[in-house]
C-alpha cells in the first residue's frame, strides 16, 4: 500500500460524513487516540487487534480511564474496521454484533483505527472477501474457536456455532447522531 491510497480513503471517509485523518505511523495514531480520550471518563474496547497494537489501553488505564470491554455505553469507543473501501465505506463482520452495535449507538464518540492493510481499492464485495480471507481465520484461531477456517485458514461459510462471521455491517455513511473519527494509519495493523 502507499500513502496515496490511504489519503484516498481519508477523502472518501470525509465525503461520507466522518471526521478522518491520516497518521503515518501507529505511534502517531496512538497520540491522536490519547488526545481524543482526554475528556473521556470511560473508554470502550471492541477487542480490536489494531487498537491493541497501539498500546493505548495501558496508557488509558494509567491515565485513570475506566476501560469497558464489549459494552455499549461509554464516553469513547475504540475499534477498527475489518475492511475499508478506498471510497470510504467501512465494513465490519461480527459474531454477536456487539462491536458493530457500539459503533452505531451508545458512545459519545467513536474512534476507528484502520491500518493500511485493511484498505481495498474495490467495492464492498472485495471488502467482504478480504475479511473472510484475512481477518476471520486468524481471529478464530486467536479466540480459540472451533471452526474450519481456524484449522485450514480458509473460510468455508460454515455452520459452526463458533462461527464469528454472523453479522455484517456496511457503513455507507456515518450513522446519524454519531460523532466518529477514522484514523487511517500508513502501516499494517491487526488483521
Amino acid at each position: 500500500m502507499n500513502d496515496e491510497l490511504c489519503m484516498k480513503a481519508v477523502s472518501g471517509l470525509k465525503k461520507r460524513g466522518y471526521d478522518a485523518v491520516f497518521a503515518k505511523t501507529a505511534a502517531e495514531a496512538a497520540e491522536i487516540v490519547m488526545a481524543e480520550a482526554e475528556g473521556a471518563v470511560s473508554v470502550g474496547w471492541g477487542g480490536s487487534e489494531s487498537v491493541k497494537a497501539l498500546g493505548v489501553r495501558e496508557r488509558l488505564a494509567a491515565a485513570g480511564k475506566e476501560i469497558r470491554d464489549h459494552e455499549l455505553v461509554m464516553d469513547l469507543f475504540l475499534l477498527s474496521a475489518n475492511a475499508l473501501t478506498a471510497d470510504g465505506r467501512i465494513v465490519n463482520i461480527d459474531g454477536r454484533g456487539n462491536r458493530v452495535a457500539a459503533s452505531i449507538a451508545g458512545p459519545r464518540r467513536v474512534v476507528y483505527v484502520i491500518g493500511e492493510n485493511k484498505i481495498v481499492d474495490g467495492g464492498v464485495d472485495e471488502a467482504i472477501a478480504r475479511i473472510k480471507k484475512c481477518a476471520c481465520p486468524p481471529n478464530c484461531r486467536r479466540l480459540g474457536k472451533k471452526t474450519p477456517c481456524a484449522v485450514t485458514g480458509v473460510c468455508a461459510d460454515c455452520d459452526s456455532p463458533d462461527r464469528i462471521c454472523k453479522v455484517t455491517a456496511i457503513f455507507d455513511r456515518k450513522p446519524t447522531g454519531v460523532s466518529a473519527l477514522a484514523i487511517v494509519v500508513g502501516e499494517p495493523l491487526g488483521y
